[in-house]
């Protein structure tokens, strides 16, 4: 049960918020909240109504598929099934790069401009309109409050991301002080900055975390190693995302802390795709999202088959994501949740882990540490990073027009700086980056184990 102060936030403050922002969050959380509980087919009709919105739209509005749908010959009123969409190409992260402004729909609202990595750390760059951002946070909203926690609660979260880090300023202080949430940074994990998170969670005490598994639970394991517990604060639950989620990470997360882990799959470009429910299911955010799973030539396949997940974005008007190709790999499940939510399932999600990296003098910081050194650099349109060891540490860029070779500089002294003095960093320009053995890009691989008490860990694959 919510406090007082909890419902005065989620009741009255972030509401006032949101439509200071010009986002009708509240309206469409409760309609979610509705609709979760629909029969299967009731959802499908809803997602090929919302479906035919959004290509008449994009026909009609965006230069892209204005152009696309006259080449195919494809009417959006024709549309008689969420199958029909198999009509359409994909829309892929090259496409996305190549017809950047022709996405954009010619009466557009304001957009925010994103800029996210990549599956191999190429730049990419893409825009996201108000009801894009009203039906994320709903969305999100609406799976928090399955855990019986709310916006109010007391929240620590544990992020690296410089969007959120950068905007430290003293208004969004303000604002986060109010929302009682309070942001620990993932970048650097060593002994003394893990201490104080600890210390800084057990004064806290918060209701619930949010963050990296694997920083999480390099938290949790560093705690248990000082004999520091996180059992007895009243954790209620930990929310994690951006990687995958490993049983073993699971496992000790929910034992330290004492409490149950909710793992949430999505990302700036894709959306938030799908959520935990306390009955297990990774629930698909169905009112907004369809999801599609496909093979290597492109041919959806059937639920319980692994593929590359496919996603539409039905709040996308402005900017449509239309088939867009996650480069993730996933699994469709057709059986009902326990819960009793009528939205589908995802039964698995492969391809979601970030690395640690280690410092010469032992210190363990998140892979993302070494990964915005470069991905923001001009001109950089892929790069993959390489621990050999402790002493070496290889970079591989593929760059195109617009890069400065001096940045070659700037990337070795950011490195040394993260990773040691005396390290040696060695950055190769290359024509390509080949995929792994899996046919999928890992932009950080690290041959040194991280002293997290844990296992080595994995290379992120995005």
């Amino acid at each position: 049960m919510s406090d007082l102060y909890t419902r005065l936030v989620a009741g009255v403050l972030f509401p006032f918020q949101e439509r200071l922002k010009g986002h009708d969050t509240v309206r469409v959380r409760r309609a979610m909240e509705a609709s979760q509980w629909w029969p299967r087919e009731r959802i499908e009709a809803l997602q090929l109504a919302r479906l035919r919105r959004l290509l008449a739209d994009a026909g009609a509005h965006v230069p892209y598929y204005r152009d696309l749908f006259a080449r195919l010959g494809f009417d959006p009123r024709a549309l008689h099934s969420l199958a029909d969409l198999q009509a359409l190409p994909f829309l892929t992260k090259p496409l996305i790069r190549a017809h950047r402004d022709a996405l954009r729909a010619d009466d557009a609202g304001r957009l925010a401009r994103f800029n996210t990595g990549g599956s191999s750390g190429e730049p990419l760059i893409f825009y996201i309109g108000a009801e894009r951002i009203t039906h994320d946070v709903a969305a999100k909203w609406r799976a928090t409050r399955w855990w019986e926690v709310d916006i109010g609660d007391r929240e620590i979260v544990v992020w690296g991301s410089p969007i959120e880090l950068g905007a430290q300023d003293r208004l969004r202080g303000l604002r986060d002080a109010l929302m009682r949430t309070e942001l620990l940074p993932a970048f650097e994990m060593s002994d003394e900055r893990v201490d104080a998170f600890v210390a800084r969670i057990r004064a806290r005490r918060p209701a619930m975390l949010f963050g990296y598994p694997s920083a999480i639970g390099h938290i949790a394991l560093h705690a248990e190693r000082r004999g520091v517990r996180l059992d007895d604060l009243g954790v209620k639950v930990v929310f994690v995302t951006s990687e995958r989620l490993y049983d073993h990470q699971r496992q000790s997360i929910s034992r330290l802390f004492g409490c149950p882990v909710a793992n949430g799959y999505g990302g700036r470009d894709a959306g938030f795709i799908a959520h935990e429910c306390p009955a297990g299911g990774m629930h698909i955010t169905a009112e907004d999202i369809v999801v599609e799973i496909v093979d290597a030539e492109g041919r959806v396949l059937p639920p319980g088959q692994a593929g590359e997940i496919v996603v539409t974005h039905l709040a996308t008007r402005d900017y449509p994501f239309i088939r867009y190709r996650t480069g993730d790999v996933g699994v469709l499940d057709d059986a009902l949740c326990a819960c009793g939510r009528g939205l589908p399932l995802l039964k698995e999600i492969q391809g979601r882990s970030t690395d640690f990296v280690v410092a010469a003098d032992g210190t363990v910081m998140h892979g993302l540490a070494l990964i915005y050194v470069v991905r923001e650099l001009p001109g950089v349109r892929a790069f993959k990073v390489v621990q050999e060891s402790l002493a070496l540490t290889r970079v591989y860029l593929v760059t195109g027009e617009g890069f400065d070779p001096a940045a070659v500089a700037a990337i070795e002294q950011g490195f040394r700086r993260r990773l040691g003095e005396g390290v040696t960093v060695q950055v190769e320009r290359v024509a390509e980056i080949p995929a792994e053995r899996s046919g999928k890009f890992r932009y950080i691989v690290s041959h040194v184990p991280a002293t997290a008490g844990a296992a080595a860990p994995a290379a992120a694959e995005v």
